[in-house]
């Protein structure tokens, strides 16, 4: 048995990892619409969440106060998104005191037991069974690894629901090394920090593309979303082998200087990790 939206979980199968809330160091609301803002950047976010905490526990007290809650959120808030289609849920917010945990001010174990998630646009049916696609197509020890290397929520959220990003990481650092690095190894602070550096770049990438529809591989026009693809005859090269991760980091190249560089640091990252894991074993 295990719950999702919560502070800590139950879980009966050791080999099952939450997702959504896998420790009290980090948690991902990105199915809620939390990434979803046209202004999605971590000061926006984190003012969103501590304000809605803190009205949470000024005006609910029970059901029937829900409704002015979200009259309130979604009046007093900026409402414009990268995708119009997806829905960013006004009950989302902070989880514990520190800010570390982001989820579902809804759920019963963040409110002695009633559960009020029929309240939400999903309803609580939906919410309580639903599993991402990472779930699905990141590997368990792929999985493992990202939780022993991220312990910081906006960070946190942004890569384990790109699964380009995480699945070209771990495959590129396994083809130099011959071999997956074990999940465990990642809690040292060498590789950890190492690692790190590699999955940071989503937020500090410097190639970002400075158009407000475009999110990772995708862009939107609103209603409907399209794979943007990187025009590699226009810069005069063939196609990268970074080609995916580029795109996770929504990338845009002026010249091919920039795709070089671009290159040069994805190698970096890599040949860091190796060069560090190899001095280690």
């Amino acid at each position: 048995m295990f719950y999702r939206g919560v502070t800590s979980i139950l879980v009966k199968d050791e080999n099952f990892i939450h997702l959504c809330q896998p420790d009290s160091c980090k948690s991902c609301g990105a199915c809620c619409g939390l990434y979803n803002y046209a202004d999605s950047s971590r000061e926006s976010l984190i003012g969103r969440l501590r304000r809605r905490t803190r009205l949470f526990g000024e005006m609910v007290a029970g059901p029937g106060d829900l409704e002015a809650f979200a009259h309130v959120i979604k009046t007093t808030e900026p409402q414009d998104k990268i995708y119009e289609v997806i829905y960013c849920c006004e009950y989302l917010g902070f989880l514990d005191e520190t800010e570390q945990t982001v989820g579902c001010l809804l759920h019963p174990l963040q409110n002695g037991g009633t559960d009020f998630r029929d309240a939400s646009f999903y309803g609580k049916e939906l919410c309580d069974g639903h599993f991402c696609p990472s779930y699905y197509y990141i590997a368990q020890e792929e999985k493992r690894a990202l939780l022993a290397i991220i312990d910081d929520w906006y960070l946190y959220g942004l890569c384990i629901t790109d699964i380009d990003l995480v699945k070209q990481y771990f495959r590129l650092i396994s083809e130099e090394l011959g071999e997956m690095p074990s999940a465990v190894t990642f809690k040292s602070d060498v590789l950890k920090e190492s690692a790190l550096r590699f999955f940071s770049l989503k937020t500090s990438w410097r190639f970002r593309s400075p158009e407000t529809n475009r999110f990772g591989k995708y862009y939107f026009d609103g209603s409907q979303y399209m794979i943007h693809h990187i025009d590699y005859e226009a810069l005069g090269c063939e196609r990268s082998r970074f080609d995916k991760i580029f795109l996770s980091l929504t990338s845009h190249f002026k010249t091919v200087r920039d795709l070089e560089q671009a290159e040069a640091i994805i190698i970096d990252c890599i040949d860091d990790f190796v060069e560090r894991y190899r001095k280690m074993w």
